[in-house]
């Protein structure tokens, strides 16, 4: 018996099906400066920047983890891709950045084409949303790397700013106020944590009231993309830094962006932290300190902006619901 790439395990048609379902999404994210189309061995895109003096180019690159258990174990496929888009996006946004193109890597045992089109769905619906192109991405078939069932996803973030409004640790002075925006539930970071305490005792179709649904619901919440909202407020110059809220929880992420000689002077109760986190912390005997540098406890971006500039800032951002976290004191 003759042994076949498809007997193998890959099935090449299944990924030639895929692109011919995606092409059509996929192109509605493009504007005139992407100048090819899907399927080529590389994506071009016009970098004449004219409307820049000093045009530099902001890079990232990140994946969901393990909510991608959770999306298997629930069928629901439509929300991870959003989740990679948002989180890339709200990553180069504390430099200052706006996304030009976005690139997807997507591997799996066992392509199914159902399942990888509703997540590349979800990267162009959070492309469209964020003003961002897809221009390419990866699709891998891997049997005997993944289970037939699994599939992994990671992307690409080049955005685009201006030299002389970088944001730079350097900005961060005594003083300045922080400014919490609230997150939509774990966005991408702790479910490992999550699934060990929650799963042996809940089924995802579990139902909670005071979790707005089911269990499922409440750990496939959207990850936020913080990008409509503050993109815009960044030539004014209030805000001397962004930390986005990821692995390494509020403290250690918002350090990244400030100098050494600084600190966060916090109120950890300046909000009521969503109860996702509370039946976690509680169901698991999770100490205090573990759950601060494990998840985001409710809070997605910090805007660290101007001691003077700090009503304004509340103002414009009041649809975000705006929470004030603190300051920034000598170390």
């Amino acid at each position: 018996m003759s042994v076949t790439y498809k007997n193998a395990g890959v099935d090449i048609d299944s990924g030639e099906e895929l692109v011919r379902r995606i092409s059509g999404s996929v192109k509605t994210t493009h504007g005139p400066r992407v100048l090819t189309g899907i399927g080529g061995f590389g994506a071009l895109f016009d970098a004449s920047f004219t409307e820049y003096s000093e045009p530099v180019l902001v890079s990232s690159v990140d994946g969901v983890g393990t909510k991608l258990k959770i999306a298997a174990m629930a069928n629901r496929h439509d929300t991870v891709g959003q989740d990679l888009v948002n989180h890339c996006v709200n990553d180069i946004l504390t430099t200052g950045a706006r996304p030009l193109f976005f690139m997807d890597y997507f591997a799996t045992g066992r392509l199914d084409p159902d399942v990888a089109e509703h997540v590349i769905n979800g990267f162009v619906k959070a492309c469209k949303e964020n003003e961002c192109a897809l221009i390419g991405g990866e699709t891998a078939e891997m049997p005997g790397m993944y289970a037939p069932s699994e599939y992994d996803i990671a992307g690409t973030i080049v955005g685009i700013v201006e030299k002389g409004m970088i944001l730079r640790k350097e900005m961060v002075q005594e003083g300045d106020i922080l400014l919490g925006l609230p997150s939509t539930g774990l966005h991408t970071n702790g479910y490992s944590l999550a699934r060990a305490v929650l799963l042996p005792h809940f089924s995802l179709d579990a139902h909670f009231d005071d979790l707005g649904g089911t269990l499922a619901d409440a750990l496939l919440r959207v990850h936020a993309s913080y990008y409509p909202a503050l993109y815009p407020l960044l030539p004014s110059g209030d805000i001397h830094g962004l930390s986005h809220v990821t692995g390494g929880g509020i403290i250690g992420n918002t350090s990244r962006v400030m100098p050494k000689e600084l600190r966060l002077d916090l109120d950890w109760d300046a909000w009521e932290r969503p109860r996702i986190f509370s039946l976690i912390q509680e169901l698991g005997k999770v100490p205090e300190d573990d759950m601060r540098r494990t998840f985001n406890l409710g809070i997605g971006i910090i805007c660290i902006v101007a001691k003077d500039a700090a009503d304004r800032m509340l103002e414009s951002l009041a649809g975000q619901q705006p929470i004030v976290l603190g300051s920034v004191v000598k170390a």
